[in-house]
């Protein structure tokens, strides 16, 4: 079982709708705040009626949203913002990207489809050189989290 980890063993892939693929895991300049994936929706919803009998919906959404905080002086941030400027222009290449995400050490595997920019990052210029979040919402994301045996196949 693994007990340690590193960000140099994160590989996260952007791809976009020609299979072109951008790095955005170790080496890609990312800042040491790195990334995050969150779902956007419970999965689950409460409801208490006047009994005190509860009651749980199960939600079918599994929508979520991807930052990836990239170093100001990446060259990661030119190649999304390439693309971007790209799929804006139609509806017909808009969320048809994808985002995997692995921890080769932990097992870790997240899947994200239908994956649209959500906007441009903000852009500061400042005395000192902060980063550029870029943020992704995903329509599904298929998340499973390993029991820390490292996945050699991927190496």
């Amino acid at each position: 079982m693994a007990t340690t980890y590193s960000f140099l063993d994160i590989t996260a892939t952007f791809t976009d709708n020609n299979g072109d693929a951008i790095s955005l895991g170790y080496g890609a300049g990312t800042a040491k705040e790195g990334l995050t994936v969150e779902m956007l929706d419970d999965k689950s919803k409460l409801d208490i009626g006047s009994d005190g009998t509860p009651m749980h919906s199960l939600r079918a959404s599994n929508a979520a949203r991807v930052m990836v905080r990239l170093l100001k002086t990446s060259p990661t941030n030119n190649y999304l913002s390439v693309v971007y400027g790209v799929q804006r222009l139609s509806p017909a290449l808009w969320g048809q990207n994808a985002i995997s995400v692995r921890d080769i050490l932990q097992g870790d595997v997240l899947s994200a489809a239908a994956v649209a920019f959500s906007r441009q990052p903000v852009i500061t210029y400042a005395e000192d050189a902060t980063m550029n979040e870029w943020s992704f919402l995903c329509g599904s994301l298929d998340e499973l989290l390993g029991i820390g045996i490292p996945d050699l196949s991927v190496l």
